[in-house]
């Protein structure tokens, strides 16, 4: 591949890959990807690196092969309150700059993986913001259309990737910042589960609350960068090791949540509503159930991270510059922190106690509910409108994203399509998809699902389409921290014995058969009436059964209460694949009525025989 080639490449990692298999020199890649970078005029960068600066990322992958490294030759960009060695951190505010020597514990993974990263991008100051706008290094404009905000405050993060400039970026996000830019710029924007993105290195807005995020022009790509960041720091106190998250609902069929019409607010905005409610329709269309859900607990939690003593960490993070240097902090930034100035120890406790209160209303929810599907913001605001009215524009588009890290939920936002209508007509808007925590891998691989309702819909601002990418890879049971088990009898779903599965949170994956080689029975003895399975060299026939995925601690205590002469052990399905499945000592069968010629359980139910 020549380097005029390169002036063609798409950025996402699909093609990058291809383009490395193909010979093109990840100098002369880089190198296109900084060309692409020196055309911002959206003020999406405050820093971009030099050849000198670049160097070193280059020379270490000088002489290593393309495929032995996840994320080679990949160019990112950083949001400039996170730590590149040697690169001044600004957060946004040049008096308060400082020179890291050492670079942030998510950053140093990505590079060690092989990325390279091209610049710090801008943001609002201190990560203060869900707009884009409050930046001395001008407010940054949404990749579609100068005229409008880019989302904040990971601005210039979400905009180098929509505009094809970098393959990925990292933001944080504590009230949106990782999300709402995904909405405005077409992106898709994943929100860990807090803890799951180290801190280290990061300047905090609330730390109790912070989370690195990923910008990336599909899920697949996010989940490449999430596989290779997300791993436990030590020195990081709020860092979590990643867990189970339990059976997968991504391939459906699965029950989202949708707000009731009265929590529902696009201010204005009719082509927003109808593409929420198309959302609604697809979700549907891919095996989804929509369950109404009350929004009003959620919303009270919103408003406890800045009408709270939440705001009080915002001061802390920057007490001492703020006190020395109140003049070089964006006057709405500013009266914002300065909010957190007399806040009480025992209104921090008062506020502590609420918040815990209304986790456990929220959280009920998730009995009822696999995900629960918002707008990411009701509606989007020209540059000029939301400096003229920064605090309460600012405000509307938190409104379904305040809520998501007080509560410890993971969270993606992805592209729903363009608004069809109004003064924003053209541009991108979204939805977000959110779970209890430890389920981003689920939420990613059914965000990848929504997105592709929209057809052959470009990536982010860029000619590249969503049609010549790979889909995202669904979470396999070790991702989700479950076992699969193959139930033929009362453990059914709807039979007597099935709520043994569904009270451990079990979920049912497939109905199948098995492979011919089973003779079945029903047992003496009862009640319920109970079916045994016994493998045979022949005369067997084929046997219909579900897969069940359940949690993985709730597996043994599930294993523990099945009596004599059943079993768990190996079962062996048409397909010609093994799971661990009820099978029967051939003891067992001794008094049993011999029902093979069913075919099934539900079958020799049908045919009037005793439950």
């Amino acid at each position: 591949m020549n380097t005029t080639d390169l002036t063609q490449l798409s950025f996402h990692l699909t093609s990058l890959r291809e383009a490395y298999r193909q010979g093109a020199p990840v100098r002369e890649v880089i190198g296109e990807a900084v060309r692409r970078a020196a055309t911002d005029t959206h003020h999406a960068f405050i820093h971009r690196l030099s050849p000198a600066e670049l160097e070193p990322y280059l020379a270490r992958l000088d002489g290593i092969a393309p495929d032995s490294l996840p994320l080679y030759g990949v160019p990112f960009a950083v949001k400039d309150n996170i730590d590149l060695a040697g690169v001044p951190t600004t957060a946004a505010c040049p008096e308060y700059a400082y020179t890291p020597s050492r670079t942030a514990f998510v950053v140093q993974r990505l590079i060690d993986a092989g990325a390279v990263p091209i610049g710090k991008t801008n943001l609002d100051q201190f990560a203060t913001g869900l707009n884009g706008t409050r930046s001395p290094y001008g407010a940054c404009q949404n990749a579609h259309d100068p005229a409008f905000v880019s989302g904040g405050s990971s601005s210039g993060s979400a905009v180098s990737v929509a505009k094809g400039w970098a393959s990925f970026s990292l933001g944080t996000d504590t009230a949106g910042s990782g999300r709402v830019p995904a909405s405005f710029n077409h992106l898709v924007g994943l929100k860990p589960t807090l803890g799951l993105l180290s801190g280290t290195g990061v300047v905090p807005a609330c730390k109790t609350v912070d989370t690195l995020s990923v910008f990336a022009l599909t899920a697949a790509d996010a989940r490449a960068v999430f596989e290779v960041a997300a791993a436990f720091d030590e020195a990081d106190a709020y860092s979590r090791a990643r867990a189970g998250a339990g059976a997968d609902f991504s391939g459906g069929p699965f029950r989202f949540g949708v707000p009731r019409a009265a929590d529902l607010d696009f201010f204005g905005n009719g082509a927003a509503a109808a593409l929420f409610d198309a959302s609604i329709d697809r979700l549907k269309g891919l095996g989804g159930t929509p369950v109404e859900v009350d929004l009003s607990p959620f919303m009270e939690a919103a408003r406890l991270l800045y009408e709270g003593p939440w705001v009080a960490e915002r001061f802390v993070a920057i007490q001492a510059f703020l006190d020395q240097h109140p003049e070089a902090v964006f006057p709405p930034v500013r009266t914002i922190i300065e909010g957190g100035r007399h806040k009480t120890a025992a209104e921090a406790f008062a506020a502590q106690y609420r918040l815990k209160a209304l986790k456990r209303e929220c959280d009920a929810v998730w009995q009822r509910i696999d995900c629960l599907l918002t707008p990411t913001a009701g509606t989007i605001y020209r540059i000029a409108d939301m400096q003229a009215d920064p605090i309460r524009l600012n405000s509307n588009l938190g409104r379904y994203t305040n809520f998501m890290n007080l509560l410890d939920y993971s969270a993606v936002a992805v592209p729903a399509g363009f608004l069809a209508s109004g003064e924003a007509a053209g541009l991108p808007w979204g939805v977000t998809l959110a779970a209890p925590a430890f389920h981003d891998l689920h939420l990613l691989a059914l965000a990848d699902r929504l997105h592709r309702c929209l057809g052959d819909t470009p990536l982010g601002a860029t000619a590249a389409r969503l049609a010549d990418t790979p889909p995202c890879p669904a979470p396999s049971p070790a991702d989700s921290g479950t076992l699969r088990v193959a139930v033929c009898g009362a453990h059914l779903d709807g039979l007597p014995l099935n709520h043994q599965l569904t009270s451990r949170g079990a979920r049912l994956v497939a109905q199948v058969q098995s492979a011919p080689e089973y003779r079945f029975y029903a047992l003496a003895g009862g009640p319920p009436m109970r079916p045994g399975m016994v493998k045979v060299a022949e005369g067997g026939a084929a046997i219909a059964m579900e897969i069940w995925e359940l949690p993985a601690q709730h597996f043994g205590g599930f294993v523990a209460g099945i009596p004599a002469p059943l079993g768990i052990g190996k079962v062996r399905l048409a397909d010609g694949s093994e799971v661990p499945g009820f099978i029967c000592e051939a003891i067992g069968t001794q008094g049993a009525t011999d029902i093979t010629a069913f075919g099934g359980w539900r079958a020799w139910l049908a045919a009037g025989m005793p439950r």
